[in-house]
């Protein structure tokens, strides 16, 4: 069945490679339904089960640019219509996590309504719990944190210790810090792997717009292909993926209430691409760096589809190319997948130190120590 999309819609999204009267198919699933009580296990809990959603993180998780008809609306913050968390319209209009997550519970809190400006303060009646920040990176992530507690537990008709949550975070290239240091009860928490960054340097257009990509991330635009500095990068983002794995692979981060679940579907994902070879520039805002709506739809479906997938099975997109089709939980197992398939120490070998050139180890340095203390504090909560 399609419906037409209501005017303001259209107004609100110009749509720039799809007609504007366009919507997505309905999404219907088996068993939609919640738990006939509150679960108590984190293993238990069923999409239906979901009564609150938010995010942390940084420009991606904003979607800044992502609806920008020019170069001029890249400030523009459409968190409304952000992967992990927009809540604009209904799935049909745009697909987001939270309108995914709202066809199983229409009256799930923290989808972010509307849009806000880089820079500018906003109440939560624009953000949601759509608290990232764009231009923060990992050490900026306590303060996230401690700003979505302090929501969670005073907001009215929420109830802190029964709800159970659903938070998802992605941070870019920096590194991986400690994002709880206070109990949260109830709470599922995706970590969203981070993409193979070097092919984003192909994304590029001859419009003065795209010279933001060079301020965006110049460490990553600015050295010439094949030189010291550009494999340089390319080895701390691998070992970024690295050691994020050896943190998270492990029952460290699980408890009866409580999970921190590593979603790896962009471990290898290459940008979209025409049948000519090109990058479908349409999956790119102006800045030719961050993703249109278009690009946070397949985003938010594959991340998803990883919710409900087991460690070992979950699915990698290899190229965004092709688009991501939704699955229904699986009827053996409607429950979001939050225990490790490994328990104890992660196996994943480690990279020596001297396989990563000098100045990169410098830079994991930082990574390394936050790492462990993200790793004792996750262990404190859990003895809480």
């Amino acid at each position: 069945m399609w419906i037409v999309v209501p005017l303001q819609l259209v107004l609100e999204f110009p749509e720039k490679t799809r007609p504007g009267n366009f919507t997505h198919s309905p999404f219907q699933c088996p068993d939609m339904s919640r738990s006939p009580t509150v679960p108590s296990s984190v293993e238990l809990v069923k999409a239906a089960d979901i009564k609150v959603i938010a995010a942390l993180g940084d420009s991606l998780t904003t979607a800044i640019g992502a609806n920008a008809t020019n170069v001029l609306g890249i400030p523009i913050e459409f968190r409304h219509v952000s992967w992990s968390i927009g809540g604009h319209g209904s799935y049909q209009d745009v697909i987001t996590l939270a309108n995914i997550v709202r066809l199983f519970n229409p009256n799930v809190l923290g989808a972010a309504p509307a849009k806000t400006v880089h820079g500018t303060s906003a109440p939560l009646s624009e953000t949601g719990f759509n608290l990232a920040v764009t231009g923060h990176n990992t050490f900026n992530l306590p303060g996230q944190t401690r700003h979505l507690i302090d929501t969670l537990r005073n907001y009215e008709g929420l109830n802190f210790d029964e709800d159970w949550k659903l938070l998802t975070i992605l941070i870019g290239m920096n590194d991986i810090c400690d994002y709880c240091k206070d109990k949260v009860p109830r709470m599922i928490v995706n970590v969203v792997q981070i993409l193979p960054m070097e092919t984003l340097r192909q994304v590029q257009r001859p419009t003065p717009g795209c010279l933001l990509q060079r301020a965006f991330c110049s460490c990553l635009i600015k050295p010439g292909a094949g030189s010291p500095d550009l494999k340089e990068l390319v080895e701390i983002n691998l070992e970024f993926q690295k050691r994020l794995e050896q943190l998270l692979y492990s029952d460290s981060f699980f408890r009866e209430d409580f999970a921190v679940v590593l979603q790896p579907f962009m471990k290898h994902a290459d940008p979209p691409r025409l049948p000519s070879g090109k990058i479908d520039m349409t999956f790119f805002t102006h800045d030719c760096f961050h993703f249109t709506i278009k690009g946070h739809e397949e985003l938010a479906k594959g991340l998803w589809n990883n919710m409900f997938q087991p460690d070992g099975g979950k699915f990698m997109v290899s190229s965004f190319s092709d688009p991501i089709e939704l699955i229904c939980p699986p009827m053996d197992h409607p429950y979001i997948y939050t225990r490790p398939a490994k328990t104890g120490q992660s196996t994943i070998p480690v990279v020596p130190r001297s396989a990563v050139p000098t100045r990169a180890n410098l830079l994991l340095s930082p990574l390394v120590v936050l790492a462990g203390i993200l790793s004792w504090s996750i262990t404190a909560l859990a003895s809480l």
